[in-house]
Parts: C-alpha cells; structure tokens; sequence
C-alpha cells in the first residue's frame, strides 16, 4: 500500500492526541481517536491534498517528539487560552469568507458596469 502525506500527517495526529489526551488525564476510545481524526482530515482537507505533492511517508520521529515535547511544557493556562481560542477562529474564519465573497461580487459587479455598452446613451 502506497502512503501518502496525508496518511504520515494523520498518523502523527493520533500520536499527538494521545499525547495530549494522556497530559489532561482524558481516557479516549479507539471509536474517539477514530471520530477526532476524521473531523482533523475533514477540516484540513484542502491543506491535507496541498501537502501531498510532498510524498512524505512517514514523518520523523524525532520531529513529532518535538511536537510532542510543545504539549509537555504548555501550561494549564495556555491550553485554556487555546481552548477559549478555537471558537473565534472558527467565527472568525467565516467572517473572512463572507467578507471575501462581498468583495467578489462588488468587482464582479464594477467590471460588469465597466463592460456595458454605452453606445446610445444607456441609463
């Protein structure tokens, strides 16, 4: 079976996520583990099928211990400002894209006016 990046990124997040599971005392279910990685896959899959250009295998061992180690020294307080963070991004994600839109359509609509024919005196 050929892996992709995707599968190397995913693999390292069930690592991650029992590393922090296990740092806050949470107990998990394989059925858990499953559910978190496929909402992680669901909501990076654009970033997911961008890095598979990469081939990437398998990563590193020594660089998901690195990210491993960042989970160790994150401080009670700090997983609960990342915690209290996560629901602004999401909103504030969706503001971005409702804002990008608008704009979309308003140059959509300035080059549609830009275009018409003027020829005999339109409005």
């Amino acid at each position: 079976m050929v892996r992709t990046t995707k599968d190397a990124i995913l693999e390292a997040f069930e690592r991650l996520y029992a590393k922090a599971a296990h740092k806050l005392g949470v107990r998990y279910t394989e059925k858990d583990v499953s559910e978190a990685r496929e909402n992680f896959a669901r909501r990076f899959a654009a970033g997911l099928e961008a890095l598979d250009a990469l081939r990437i295998e398998k990563i590193p061992d020594e660089v998901i211990e690195e990210m491993e180690k960042a989970i160790d020294e994150l401080s009670p307080s700090e997983v609960v400002a990342y915690l209290a963070s996560i629901p602004l991004v999401h909103k504030g994600q969706e503001l971005l894209r409702t804002l990008a839109y608008q704009q979309a359509e308003r140059r959509l609509l300035e080059y549609a006016l830009q275009q018409a024919d003027d020829t005999y005196g339109g409005n």
